[in-house]
């Protein structure tokens, strides 16, 4: 039928018609195209029950691999979801802005009335003061403001963009000439239009945010941007409902990443975000199938192996409408997952051990926690006997966020919550006319004869007129050699009113964000101006309302019994009805109850973010190199951080225990006594000392020109001990003493000769360079100062938990140093073993068997004097006690391997501020009693605080 058809065509094509006809169809297609509208777009257009088709090519994204432990239980994954995404499907003309930005917000409303929102990758949100705010800092703030301002370098802004507030940047942004998110008020009059005018801070900034990613895939023709991932069914229904009214806006089915126990792994796990420009620059050079619309590893496991875990996009023929709306759509290549990544380290053990690391810190709280109003720190007090006033604890329910401070001044609030708002309004408007008064009296009074409350208040002024979301006073601008400022920073001997008049006679003001009626504007006209911003912005500044809360606790105007019945009243903690009326009642007294909560961790360190809050604790296999545990305490939620969580985001940075920082990788500090093992294998090599040598301990060491170093058992003295008694017993002197002699030239003390000698055995020992882990660590530092006081891990040396455990493993498996590793296994998406991955020896220690022995001997005698070891396993370890500043408890180190004849796990300890090293020696023993079953596990995390075990055998 067809080759007949076929036949008659042809003839019919041959006839004298054929002219005619060609015109009657051409003239017929141009007619049809003008009534429906037709345009010919990439050159294939269809007319189909009047709808406009488009094809586009569209890629499809590969799912992600997963992450497991060791023993195969799954710690990262995707699941379906449905996601939101928009195009920018509106013709160009001058209601184009409004049409879209109603769009947006109409669909904004939708999510918001389900519980959804959009993805905030933007670097501008809404603080709890109700000011645009940046959400990144530093390089990373000047980094956004070069790409909002489409400067290739950071060097290429200009001092005006450089200095940008977030509401210049909003401004910028919702200006008539960029996206035009406003209204005017005279349709009529261009200079009628109001910046965000008719939206609140919240809705401008989720409006400009969307606009702000589809500008930057605005030169892709038709490449939609996804703005809500993992929204619920009732926004899928109610976007789906609304879509007539919604151009450019569709629901896609995605995969969304979640991760399982997310607070015990996401430190190194790490989570998933939005390509920034910077990192598609990168990737898109190696893979060109990236896009600025794809999810990707933003730290952690899910950074450094993101080339593994991602999957191969897939393709398919996509056809729309002139909306935006998908008609058909047809698969021309599959997409493909991601390979599967078995991490090194054990669930559970992981889990366990964050929960003893915890209950170890709460206990030291408790112990530390005196009923006292304040504790006055002196150059003679011992820094283990620093307490914690119970008003230091009070003031932290504030100050760290864990009371909600908008919550008391709703109209829903309790009573007690309406009491303390009632007599904090009172106090506000006492200091703030206070206030006033010193910045406008003639006679005002020097900072440093101000009561120290106001003092705090001053300080914070200037730091709130300097900061990156106001720049009123322009740090860039001062000179730090100006004898005013010297005076006002240093000195103290100007007050607050004379150094801001100064400022603004050295052209140190930003008048451009005083908001001035006049161009010109003399000295007084522009104080008033600050003035009047700084007390109008302060009186909603949460931060500054803290401060005066501070002061209430301090003056008895609000008292720890309200802020504990607050704390019941908010539901952030779980008390029976009993309790509290005993405590309404005065029968149990708010010191009581509040230490209670914590003992029953019902408020933990990392809520209050007292010292000590933060620990860390590594576990190798000493014969393989494999990271069996690595625990950060405090951390956070990586689930909410994946979903763009920029709010959460700020939260983790605001707060003061720092949960975003891995303390086991990234906090560095001074090892302490830890690295006596390092000394006394410099000493031995170098032929200072042997064996077999004694070195008298005086108590002192005074050899270096008058400088008197003394021992931590002095007045008391360890006598004469060789390099075994000088471990065992943690002698300062005889470290001294190997520090001076390996700087000894010829007869001279050279410091550079030992500092030399110090790195080449810390380089020996891999303390030189970070670990290997493949998750973000910081570089150590070996001491380049003072090498005497460096021999006992004092000095200029830093090292992280990681390094420290590194360093230790090799002494356990006698020479053997590791870059440790976190990776086991990759799996290929069908299953196949990709990489049997394992740890790279770094190099090999070689010495003598019996230094080797004598180095485990002196560190099982440590663990050996500890009565908290109190069972049959044989430890060996070695602790240490590191000083950072003479006014905070001292960090508490323990390194050690176990068991002692046939070592197979090291254990490296670390709790910051934690007083005392036999506190990071307890986390330690406690770790190895479930690592071996020691001790029943119920017992052991039985969810109490663990008091500590004062035992001070063996010294630091």
């Amino acid at each position: 039928m067809f080759e007949h058809f076929k036949e008659e065509f042809i003839s019919f094509l041959k006839s004298r018609l054929i002219l005619p006809i060609i015109m009657f169809f051409v003239i017929g297609f141009v007619l049809v195209a003008r009534i429906f509208n037709l345009q010919i777009i990439n050159g294939e257009n269809y007319v189909n029950n009047y709808e406009l088709k488009i094809v586009r090519e569209k890629s499809i994204d590969g799912i992600r691999g997963n992450i497991y432990d060791r023993n195969g239980v799954l710690l990262a994954y995707n699941v379906l979801s449905y996601d939101v995404n928009i195009e920018d499907v509106i013709e160009s003309g001058k209601n184009k802005n409004s049409t879209l930005n109603n769009i947006i917000y109409e669909t904004y409303k939708i999510l918001r009335k389900n519980g959804d929102d959009f993805n905030n990758d933007f670097k501008i949100y809404v603080n709890e003061n109700d000011e645009y705010a940046f959400s990144v800092e530093g390089t990373q703030l000047q980094r956004f403001l070069a790409d909002i301002y489409g400067k290739a370098k950071i060097s290429d802004l200009t001092y005006e963009e450089k200095t940008s507030t977030p509401d210049d940047v909003m401004e910028f942004f919702c200006n008539r000439k960029k996206f035009a998110v406003g209204y005017y008020e005279n349709p009529n009059n261009k200079d009628s239009f109001v910046i965000g005018g008719g939206y609140t801070k919240e809705e401008a900034v989720r409006i400009v945010s969307v606009r702000y990613a589809l500008s930057l895939t605005g030169y892709q023709k038709y490449m939609g941007t996804t703005i809500a991932k993992d929204v619920s069914e009732k926004s899928v229904a109610s976007i789906l409902e609304h879509e007539d009214v919604l151009p450019g806006i569709s629901v896609n089915q995605n995969s969304v990443r979640k991760y399982n126990d997310p607070i015990y792994f996401s430190q190194i796990i790490g989570y998933t975000g939005m390509i920034s420009q910077e990192e598609y620059d990168e990737y898109s050079q190696l893979d060109e199938d990236y896009s600025l619309n794809d999810f990707v590893g933003k730290t952690g496991i899910e950074f450094s192996q993101e080339q593994y875990l991602k999957g191969v996009k897939g393709k398919e023929t996509v056809y729309v409408d002139v909306l935006g709306k998908v008609l058909d759509s047809t698969k021309t290549k599959e997409e493909k997952t991601g390979k599967d990544i078995y991490l090194t380290i054990d669930h559970d053990l992981q889990i366990a051990i964050y929960n003893l690391i915890e209950q170890r810190i709460a206990g030291i709280l408790v112990s530390k926690i005196d009923n006292i109003k304040e504790f006055n720190m002196t150059e003679n007090t011992k820094q283990e006997d620093i307490k914690i006033p119970i008003d230091d604890v009070y003031f932290q329910l504030i100050n760290n966020n864990v009371i909600d401070l908008n919550h008391i001044s709703k109209e829903y609030a309790s009573e007690t919550e309406k009491e303390v708002y009632s007599a904090f309004q009172s106090r506000q408007y006492d200091i703030f006319e206070e206030i006033r008064h010193q910045l406008y009296d003639d006679n005002a009074k020097a900072y440093r004869d101000l009561p120290k409350e106001y003092q705090i208040y001053q300080s914070f002024i200037v730091n709130y007129l300097s900061s990156e979301n106001v720049k009123i006073l322009d740090k860039e601008l001062i000179d730090l050699e100006d004898e005013m400022y010297i005076a006002w920073t240093t000195d103290e001997t100007i007050s607050l009113k004379d150094y801001l008049t100064y400022c603004i006679n050295m052209n140190w003001i930003n008048v451009n964000n005083l908001d001035l009626t006049v161009k010109y504007s003399d000295t007084q006209e522009i104080y008033d101006r600050i003035v009047d911003i700084t007390l109008e912005k302060l009186k909603n500044n949460k931060d500054f309302s803290k401060k005066i809360y501070k002061y209430m606790i301090a003056g008895n105007y609000i008292s720890g019994r309200q802020l504990c019945i607050i704390l019941y009243d908010q539901n952030i903690i779980d008390v029976s009805g009993d309790e509290i009326s005993a405590l309404r009642s005065g029968r149990i007294s708010s010191y009581v109850f509040i230490t209670d909560l914590i003992k029953n961790l019902k408020i933990t360190p990392a809520q209050l973010a007292l010292e000590p809050c933060s620990g860390s604790c590594v576990i190798t296999d000493v014969n393989t190199g494999d990271v069996l545990a690595l625990v950060s305490y405090p951390s956070y939620d990586n689930n909410r951080l994946a979903n763009s969580d920029n709010y959460y985001l700020a939260a983790l940075n605001n707060d003061y225990s720092r949960p975003l920082w891995n303390y086991a990788t990234q906090y560095k500090c001074a090892p302490g006594s830890t690295y006596k093992l390092v000394s006394s294998v410099a000493g031995l090599s170098e032929g200072v000392i042997d064996l077999d040598s004694t070195i008298q301990c005086k108590g002192y060491f005074d050899k270096l020109n008058g400088t008197v170093h003394k021992c931590w058992i002095s007045p008391g003295a360890h006598g004469n001990l060789n390099v075994e008694g000088g471990i065992a017993n943690s002698c300062n002197c005889f470290f001294y003493e190997v520090g001076y002699r390996l700087s000894n030239d010829n007869g001279y003390y050279n410091p550079k000769l030992g500092l030399e000698k110090i790195y080449k055995y810390s380089d020996m020992f891999g303390l030189s360079e970070k670990s290997g882990v493949e998750i973000a660590e910081s570089d150590p530092n070996v001491s380049d100062e003072f090498p005497v006081p460096s021999m006992i891990g004092q000095g200029t040396h830093a090292y992280t938990t990681i390094g420290l455990s590194r360093y230790v493993t090799a002494i356990a498996n006698k020479g053997t140093v590791y870059n440790l590793t976190l990776v086991d296994k990759i799996y290929d998406s069908d299953g196949n073993l990709y990489l049997d991955n394992s740890a790279e020896v770094r190099n090999y220690i070689t010495l003598d068997n019996s230094i080797w022995n004598t180095l485990q001997r002196g560190m099982r005698e440590v663990v050996r004097h500890k009565v908290y070891f109190d069972y049959d396993l044989e430890v060996a370890g070695k602790t240490g006690t590191a000083q950072e500043a003479w006014n905070e408890a001292c960090h508490a180190l323990f390194i050690s391997f176990a068991p002692y004849a046939n070592p197979e796990i090291s254990v490296t300890v670390r709790i910051m501020n934690g007083y005392n090293s036999n506190n990071a020696g307890q986390v330690a023993k406690d770790v190895y009693a479930y690592y071996y079953g020691i001790t029943d596990t119920d017992e052991l995390l039985n969810g109490e605080a663990n008091s500590p075990i004062n035992n001070g055998g063996g010294g630091d």
